[in-house]
């Protein structure tokens, strides 16, 4: 029904042209991270490509209870705060510590939570409805209700830094009648609502302890989930152990949950093959096969929602989410430059040689397997280095045009960076790699310190939170300063359409004009490639990416 179009998961009722040179070939040999690391890569083989393997989950015959589980990540998590969190490890965390009003399942549905049925709208979708649980208790005690939602929404909205203000919408009011019902006032129908709800917006922190830490929640966070907040020793681990006070502990094996951060791809892989970690995050293309064959382990694999590209600072003068501001030079003034990189660039090189065809090429934020996806939404400028530097005289700029761009500085990002160096070069830029911590690279971004930026995105099943948030004037993860009041208006007609069709013309014209401007340029898609010892069972990893752990178990 035309309602369910209107906000996915919503009740209806009341409701390259030729491959790299010499040098790209030795780049891959020699070392690929973002809101989500570019890692990825695994074995080649189009039936690899094509398989997903999501894992089981664990039946109880086969788990015994006890234990911690060791799960290495490529990247250290930012805040620990559903409000400012940016990253994708963060979600990994947060997936065993903060449970959502939704969430979404293997088939990327959206599913109940801590809500317990989908949303229902009236007075023309402005105004929508959630039931949410009885008998909750946050980690420290504190009873979960809806006015506890209600707070968790308003601190969204309100505090200074939320990554999470642009994904929720025209929010006007919210509500609590009652201990077990959230009503949602909008000034317009927003679209995207209950996908938002899926993801960190839906997250709920103890009202307690959001009135305690305020900005500070994050040294000690306290949710609803399976396992609370342990210890955190920065760049080195986040420890989380298991909460006697969630609703569910009976289903709960584990003791506790030990996230350690490892982001040499190849380090991850020899303490998951020693039996030091259980699980291991973002797999590297050359361990893939090997580990493939070890017959302690298993690698699960699904096609991701998200992208990895590069984004270039065309506005981003004060800080993201402040005024845009005109950046001086070719890049941030010249579309034609920015889009002459995009000429240079051998997308189908990258995914063959540095991921041996494993990841897919992209050229747009929606997936080709979204039912939003069009062939405006897919269409893909072809790899044409003499067009890029025909684009390059015509707007006066020399060449080799130097540009600087900063990544992640792990060998996985360092390798794709190379590539990117050794490819853009016969298109007539000079790009000079400035490798940065994790951590570091991201307060970079925010503040707008840098020229071109190497970062990629996990994705969600609403397009809006693919796009609006990054290149949306305004918009809480538009690290590029880009602004536009055509694509605003096609964005926020996408956000207000009831119809399925509609939202998906209005997101193929979007990515038109994105691709048009080339603030970003999008790279490839990169499937999530996760390491499992066999000696843990109920390991779980869907197309949004986030590894779920919080159900596994030790095999008896």
């Amino acid at each position: 029904m035309r309602t369910r179009a209107l906000l996915p998961g919503l009740s209806a009722r009341p409701l390259g042209k030729h491959l790299l040179a010499t040098a790209l070939v030795a780049a891959a040999l020699t070392a690929g991270c973002s809101a989500v690391d570019p890692a990825g890569g695994g074995q080649p083989g189009a039936a690899a490509t094509d398989s997903d393997t999501f894992g089981e989950p664990a039946a109880p015959d086969e788990v015994k209870s006890g234990g911690t589980l060791v799960m290495a990540l490529s990247a250290e998590p930012d805040q620990l705060d559903p409000t400012l969190s940016r990253s994708l490890y963060s979600r990994y965390v947060f997936n065993a510590m903060c449970e959502k009003l939704y969430d979404v399942d293997a088939q990327a549905k959206i599913v109940p939570q801590l809500a317990t049925a989908l949303p229902t709208a009236s007075d023309g979708g402005k105004t929508v409805t959630i039931p949410v649980r009885t008998g909750v208790k946050f980690a420290d005690g504190t009873a979960f209700d809806a006015a506890a939602v209600k707070a968790a929404i308003e601190r969204h909205l309100t505090l200074a830094g939320s990554g999470r203000k642009s994904e929720l919408g025209p929010i006007t009011s919210v509500e609590a009648p009652d201990a077990t019902t959230v009503v949602i006032r909008l000034a317009k129908p927003f679209a995207p609502l209950t996908a938002a709800l899926a993801d960190r917006a839906g997250m709920v922190p103890s009202p307690t302890a959001t009135a305690k830490l305020g900005k500070d929640f994050a040294t000690a966070p306290v949710c609803v989930g399976a396992f609370k907040f342990g210890k955190r020793v920065p760049q080195n681990s986040i420890d989380l152990v298991r909460d006697p006070n969630y609703y569910d502990a009976a289903k709960i094996r584990l003791d506790g949950l030990s996230y350690r951060i490892i982001t040499d791809a190849n380090i991850r892989s020899a303490n998951l093959r020693s039996g030091d970690v259980q699980v291991a995050d973002t797999l590297s293309a050359s361990d893939v096969p090997t580990l493939r064959g070890e017959k302690d382990l298993t690698v699960l694999q699904s096609q991701s929602l998200g992208y990895q590209a590069v984004s270039f600072n065309v506005g981003n003068v004060d800080g993201v989410g402040k005024p845009a501001k005109p950046v001086d030079g070719p890049l941030g003034t010249k579309p034609q430059v920015r889009k002459a990189f995009e000429y240079a660039i051998d997308r189908a090189g990258l995914v063959k040689v540095i991921f041996n065809d494993l990841n897919t090429v992209a050229c747009s934020p929606i997936s080709p397997k979204s039912e939003f996806s069009s062939p405006a939404a897919q269409a893909c400028s072809p790899h044409d280095p003499a067009k890029a530097k025909q684009l390059l005289s015509e707007a006066g700029v020399p060449t080799p045009f130097p540009v600087e761009m900063i990544t992640a500085n792990n060998p996985d990002s360092l390798r794709l960076a190379q590539a990117l160096q050794s490819m853009v070069k016969d298109g007539g830029f000079d790009l000079k790699i400035k490798p940065v911590e994790y951590a570091s690279l991201l307060d970079q971004q925010d503040r707008g310190d840098f020229q071109l930026l190497q970062l990629g995105w996990s994705g969600r099943v609403d397009p809006d939170a693919n796009i609006t948030n990054f290149v949306g004037t305004g918009g809480s993860q538009n690290v590029a300063g880009y602004n536009d009041k055509d694509l605003d208006a096609l964005l926020e007609r996408a956000r207000q359409s009831q119809d399925l069709a509609e939202r998906r013309d209005l997101y193929g014209q979007a990515v038109t004009k994105v691709q048009a401007d080339s603030p970003l340029v999008y790279l490839y898609r990169q499937r999530n490639l996760t390491g499992v010892a066999n000696s843990v069972k109920g390991v779980r990893v869907f197309p949004d990416g986030v590894i779920r752990v919080a159900a596994a178990g030790f095999a008896k």
